[in-house]
């Protein structure tokens, strides 16, 4: 796990908080996102942990989790943490349906939300979130407690793949442009963002963001129907660090083309 010790002490620190307000119904915690993707960035990156019950959590139970592990509680390191929590059954069937137990964003620079049934979570907000996630916990989760993340997360069907990827593309498209054509902060992830989805539908593998966007821009090189798409990549990996950001216009044309590949249009 490639992260600085503080963010090691503070995941012993949730895993031991988690076993206390879980006791025996905790069945595993794995770190997810860019912790399992072995990109952990100290200046940008969230902590993404994903708890797993053996069945499911009464409310007095979830506030209780939520009020040991928030930031106030357990100070975050990070950016902030994401936590979701998902019943056994659910890790396990391979299902696209968000169906998680409890969710909490918390940090010193991210805004507070605890979701405690899925009815309370804006539709706005993207339901395609949690079967991607669990089906990058069954390629890449890294097992803080419990058994290895393989054996806990069942991957996806190809068809809810496709169709949860077209949510997550469609949902990243409908997100409001700034005004012209500068350089839009924030455009990078959209790009990046696209660019993993695509690899992951090419080649079946999930990769961090830049990692997918370097790997796809020397794809695309050698498929001259992508034209500069190639160079929009190289750009939004650097815009990562510290680099321009692509223009609004661009950044929506590529997911767009990548949104069509993978609909078949």
């Amino acid at each position: 796990m490639n992260v600085d010790a503080d963010v090691r002490r503070y995941l012993t620190g949730l895993v031991a908080a988690g076993r206390t307000v879980l006791g025996n119904r905790l069945v595993g915690a794995y770190a997810a996102g860019s912790v399992g993707l072995g990109a952990y960035q100290p200046s940008r990156s969230d902590v993404d942990v994903a708890l797993v019950s053996a069945d499911a959590l009464d409310e007095e139970r979830k506030r209780t989790l939520v009020a040991r592990l928030r930031h106030e509680a357990l100070p975050c390191p990070a950016r902030g943490l994401e936590l979701v929590v998902y019943r056994w059954e659910v890790a396990r069937s391979g299902s696209a349906e968000p169906g998680f137990e409890v969710e909490l964003n918390t940090g010193a620079r991210m805004p507070f939300r605890a979701t405690y049934d899925l009815a309370d979570r804006p539709a706005t907000d993207g339901h395609f979130w949690y079967g991607l996630d669990r089906s990058i916990l069954h390629q890449h989760g890294y097992a803080l407690f419990g058994p290895p993340a393989r054996e806990v997360f069942a991957d996806l069907s190809p068809a809810d793949l496709r169709r949860l990827l077209v949510d997550a593309l469609s949902w990243w498209l409908a997100r409001p442009l700034p005004p012209g054509d500068a350089p839009a902060p924030g455009t990078e992830d959209a790009v990046l963002g696209a660019a993993r989805a695509l690899v992951r539908f090419r080649h079946g593998e999930w990769l961090a963001k830049a990692d997918a966007g370097r790997r796809l821009a020397g794809v695309l090189r050698a498929e001259p129907a992508w034209g500069d798409a190639p160079d929009l990549l190289e750009r939004a990996v650097a815009a990562r660090n510290g680099g321009e950001s692509p223009r609004g216009p661009e950044a929506h044309d590529f997911q767009r083309r990548v949104l069509a590949e993978i609909t078949g249009g």
